[in-house]
């Protein structure tokens, strides 16, 4: 099985938001996932685009992605965000994830940022343990904060 790494186009996301969806159930959040093809497209293909997605292809079927963009870190500069890879479930264990993981962390050193940071769910054994073995540290003592739209409504209108 040949897969072929490379970075997304505008028509590859129909397949990238099939795999958000796949890892949306995964995460045990089925019905999470709000963002539609159109808004990918737009905020990643724009005139500034938001996001930078890798794809797994293999046979012409999208079977896995990666999707990062950059923050900036107050303490040490620009950095790459991965926010999401997920490789289709059918796919798991034959290094497609590694391949996508890896092309990653040679664009973020091609950018030249001085750190890549992404989360992962604290019951995704599987997962910590890979990161781990890659080297990267897993921070136990930070916890994740955020609104929901909702949230920040509510917080604005008090």
């Amino acid at each position: 099985m040949k897969v072929a790494i490379r970075k997304a186009l505008k028509q590859d996301m129909p397949g990238v938001l099939n795999l958000i969806r796949e890892l949306a159930i995964f995460e045990k959040e089925p019905d999470a996932v709000e963002v539609t093809v159109p808004e990918l497209e737009a905020a990643g293909f724009g005139p500034q685009p938001s996001f930078t997605c890798f794809v797994a292809e293999t046979g012409g079927i999208l079977v896995g992605m990666a999707l990062v963009y950059f923050r900036f870190s107050t303490w040490k500069g620009n950095t790459v965000h991965l926010e999401d890879l997920i490789v289709k479930e059918s796919m798991r264990g034959k290094g497609i994830g590694s391949l996508l993981y890896r092309k990653v962390m040679e664009y973020a050193a091609q950018q030249k940022v001085k750190r890549v940071n992404w989360e992962v769910l604290a019951w995704n054994t599987p997962a910590i343990e890979f990161y781990e073995k890659t080297g990267a540290r897993v921070l136990h003592d930070w916890i994740r904060v955020e609104f929901s739209k909702n949230d920040l409504d509510n917080f604005l209108e008090a």
